[in-house]
């Protein structure tokens, strides 16, 4: 049983709404099993939703000149390879990018929780590889972290980093008929 299915049948003697989850119980019900991902990195705490990052991150990509990031920056190119999953050497960070101007290069990280002192961290390390390795004299370094959910208390937290900047991403899908 999932998590969130088991969390949404409440206690014992409690009326609880799971309609929401017919699917998974005929499933459960006829024995079969959902399919299931899962990893090896104790980093990932959710392998459903680090799934979901990367396919965030592919449409991010392709979709670059349509987002607020991309009226300000292009995404880096090193030997005609756009920089995703840029290789660091604490690993690779989801994208990389460098101002209109060429004057600043932006990190880019997608979470898909909140903001935390891991992903900060982690993204303290990524600029400060970028900075040494691959800026210029002249070129500074930025970051902009995209989450699926910011707190109030951890944008204020974070707010004295200047060159770390926090995006709330929405996600949303519309069919047209045509």
């Amino acid at each position: 049983m999932s998590e969130a299915l088991r969390n949404s049948t409440g206690s014992i003697g409690t009326v609880s709404n799971i309609s929401r989850y017919s699917e998974e119980i005929e499933r459960l019900i006829g024995g079969v099993s959902a399919p299931k991902l899962i990893s090896t990195d104790e980093t990932v705490e959710d392998p459903t939703a680090f799934a979901l990052e990367e396919h965030l991150e592919d449409f991010l990509v392709k979709n670059w000149a349509q987002t607020e990031l991309g009226k300000e920056y292009d995404i880096y190119e090193e030997d005609g390879e756009k920089a995703q999953q840029y290789q660091t050497d604490t690993g690779p960070l989801d994208i990389l990018a460098i101002s209109k101007d060429k004057k600043r290069l932006l990190v880019v990280e997608l979470k898909k929780g909140r903001a935390s002192d891991a992903v900060v961290g982690q993204t303290l390390r990524y600029m400060s590889f970028v900075q040494e390795m691959l800026a210029e004299k002249d070129q500074t370094v930025h970051e902009s972290s995209l989450l699926s959910k910011m707190t109030r208390e951890s944008a204020e937290r974070w707010q004295w980093y200047r060159n770390i900047l926090f995006y709330r991403y929405q996600i949303s899908f519309k069919l047209v008929r045509t």
